[in-house]
């Protein structure tokens, strides 16, 4: 069964910077496309960010283009979100996924970790 633990989330001022990681177990990990979702408090799930299975295609919400970098590692079944320039309204719970998982089987997403962007 799936199994995505996420770390990294924390409390950081306005501008500053987060690295986001994800611990993928059992799944066949390099044979996925890997998404990052937020939810911020009352909305519903947005998906972010997307990576394909070689690392090489990338896709992000115009909202966090140009601050945000999806990366994974296959070799480590690890996937990365480095974010800068953090924002108030990047303030949410971050979760990694598949992207076969989105938006349904939430079972199969990470438990996720909270981002807070404030003074």
């Amino acid at each position: 069964e799936p199994r995505l633990v996420e770390s990294g989330g924390g409390l950081v001022q306005p501008g500053g910077s987060l690295r986001l990681s994800c611990a993928a177990s059992g799944i066949t990990f390099s044979s996925h496309v890997m998404i990052w979702v937020r939810q911020a408090p009352g909305k519903g799930p947005e998906r972010i960010s997307s990576i394909d299975t070689g690392g090489s295609i990338t896709y992000y919400v115009d909202s966090v283009k140009g601050r945000f970098t999806i990366s994974r590692d296959n070799a480590k079944d690890m996937l990365y979100l480095q974010m800068n320039s953090l924002k108030p309204e990047d303030t949410a719970v971050y979760y990694c996924a598949r992207n076969i998982d989105y938006p349904s089987n939430r079972n199969y997403w990470g438990q996720g970790t909270q981002v807070t962007v404030s003074l």
